[in-house]
């Protein structure tokens, strides 16, 4: 099931709120969401459900044993062994054939191994679950007593499937007790029909145009055809996974959570290393917490630890080399922004910046979206007029005056511009003493539109999963 549904949206959600705010108290809420999640989950994986369970069950455990012997070496033990048994997990699942294939291609020793579908969501759980033990281990959360509230927070259908990556020390609180405001509520309405729109609105229509301009004769497309291509392919894959982080902050307030941002407005940095600051916030916190700082950080083999972090990035989207590619090409321009090119960025104007950015983010797309690295070689070779196909040709001029206008929405709609414009706005009727309730209206109607547009253009479609759903 996915929040870009009919069945979710008009089936699912609303007998959630009704089931979920007729409960009495927190304990029953707890429960209605622990039941109301595994559904959710076992609804299009019923087999792989019992993965999130073990997973759950496990670092349980592994918590309490922690706890219980803080400074002696079972402590240590219990979090090499949640290390082993849930990395152990991820790479039988995810990495154990493209492990096995590598080594017969090296070898020629043909190793068998069997060809399972990787479980949704198995790479953000079960980095939750990890945080959660060395949190735990130092010292900056208490191990949770109660096994239904920790599978509540390794469950909880709002982000499970893809993300933000939510550590139990930002939400436990709201796990033992959780507030809920009709404000609290109007924005987690306002915040998951922004990410509706964005996947429905946005992302498909800006992947139904990447998808006929890449899955072809790449070498064949001219020089703006190329880049048309891998410009829509980067809309498509901001707006469809910042619009599930949207969803699932929106959902997170509704249900009254809050979950920390996972976007803030990326295509707008004027550097790789800014855009990692920006991009999947919680991935980069992640490795930044549980990898980078405890390698040494900046102290101890900066360069060896950035590496290794990017290779991780990269390996941790897909068992394939292009994502290596992808994690350590980001790497190596971060390290060399650090290094060489410190000075000289921050006096260059910032629309030069911008501008570099833009265009290495976008080759780095292209080695992201093509597992065949050839492929990608090929569309890099045509964006760069290397095959000598010409500037631009009769259809791709079709294709840029058709989707002309959508290029300008989704590039407006890539940065704060329409939000800086309504907080303004805001912010002058109160100056002013003048009441906000126009709009209120203003912001109910936008919404009421969102959602009417998104449903009709869900009808008749078919499954359209988040692209996120397979890492």
């Amino acid at each position: 099931m996915v929040f870009s549904s009919l069945i979710f949206l008009y089936l699912f959600l609303p007998v959630s709120f009704l089931l979920y705010f007729l409960s009495p108290n927190q304990t029953y809420r707890n429960w209605v969401l622990i039941l109301l999640s595994l559904l959710f989950y076992a609804w299009g994986e019923p087999v792989w459900i019992s993965i999130l369970l073990i997973s759950a069950t496990v670092d349980y455990f592994h918590g309490l044993i922690v706890e219980r012997y803080r400074g002696a070496w079972q402590s240590k033990a219990a979090v090499v062994s949640s290390l082993v048994i849930n990395l152990g997990l991820l790479g039988f699942f995810k990495y154990a054939g493209f492990l096995a294939e590598n080594i017969s291609q090296l070898t020629g020793i043909t190793i068998p191994h069997g060809e399972y579908q990787l479980p949704i969501g198995i790479s953000f759980y079960t980095f939750q679950t990890i945080s959660y033990v060395i949190d735990v281990y130092r010292g900056e959360v208490e191990a949770q007593k109660s096994y239904p509230k920790l599978l509540l927070f390794v469950s909880l259908f709002h982000q499970l499937v893809a993300g933000p990556i939510v550590r139990y020390k930002d939400i436990a609180r709201e796990i033992e007790h959780r507030v809920h405001t009709l404000p609290l509520f109007s924005d987690g309405v306002s915040r998951f029909l922004t990410g509706l729109g964005k996947k429905v609105i946005l992302a498909n229509t800006a992947g139904g145009v990447a998808t006929t301009l890449l899955d072809g004769r790449v070498e064949s497309l001219p020089v703006l055809g190329a880049w048309l291509g891998i410009i829509m392919f980067a809309f498509q894959i901001y707006f469809d996974f910042a619009g599930y982080s949207d969803m699932a902050i929106g959902l997170g307030k509704m249900f009254g959570f809050t979950y920390k941002e996972n976007f803030h407005y990326p295509y707008t940095a004027t550097s790789a290393t800014d855009f990692w600051r920006r991009w999947h916030m919680s991935l980069g916190s992640f490795f930044r917490d549980y990898v980078y700082i405890p390698l040494g950080g900046n102290r101890r083999f900066p360069l060896r630890n950035l590496l290794v972090v990017w290779f991780l990035t990269g390996l941790w989207h897909g068992a394939s080399w292009n994502f290596v590619l992808w994690g350590l090409y980001y790497g190596l321009l971060i390290i060399i922004e650090k290094g060489l090119l410190l000075g000289l960025m921050k006096r260059l104007p910032a629309i030069v910046s911008h501008i570099y950015l833009v265009v290495a983010m976008l080759v780095g797309w292209v080695f992201f979206n093509f597992t065949d690295l050839t492929q990608a070689g090929r569309l890099l070779s045509a964006m760069f007029g290397l095959t000598g196909a010409p500037l631009v040709n009769a259809e791709i001029l079709v294709y840029l005056t058709n989707n002309a206008a959508f290029l300008v929405l989704a590039a407006v709609a890539s940065t704060p511009l329409l939000d800086s414009i309504y907080r303004r706005m805001e912010a002058w009727l109160v100056e002013r003493g003048r009441q906000t309730r126009g709009l209120s209206r203003m912001r109910a109607i936008w919404n009421l539109m969102l959602f009417a547009l998104s449903t009709t253009l869900l009808v008749g479609t078919s499954y359209n999963p988040f692209l996120y759903f397979r890492f």
